[in-house]
């Protein structure tokens, strides 16, 4: 059985369809015979960017919140890497977090 692990990414709400589909497309989100398998959450992310910054929403130097969906996709271990560079490719954010969770199987 292949490794497997979790990405959860955070991204605005309005750009959550498209980056869900990135993913699916990706290879993301496979689970036995299901294709573009995602849970989302909705919350608010909160952040400053620096004056050296040069943020897609808010202003350098003021604090900023956004309505964002956290969305978070199981994929191959070995597949994860390609699969960042597309959530990068597509996200809006000039600094995107995303975390990566080891899936056990047992």
């Amino acid at each position: 059985m292949k490794e497997l692990v979790k990405l959860v990414v955070f991204v605005p709400e309005e750009n959550a369809d498209e980056v869900r589909q990135a993913l699916g497309e990706a290879g993301a989100g496979k689970i036995g015979e299901y294709s573009f398998c995602s849970y989302s959450l909705k919350g608010v992310g909160r952040f400053k960017p620096s004056d050296k910054a040069n943020p897609h929403i808010g202003s350098a130097g003021k604090m900023e919140k956004v309505n964002e969906e956290r969305i978070e996709v199981a994929c191959e271990k070995e597949q994860a890497a390609d699969i960042i560079k597309v959530i990068k490719d597509v996200h809006p954010y000039e600094e995107v977090v995303i975390d990566i969770y080891p899936m056990l199987s047992l």
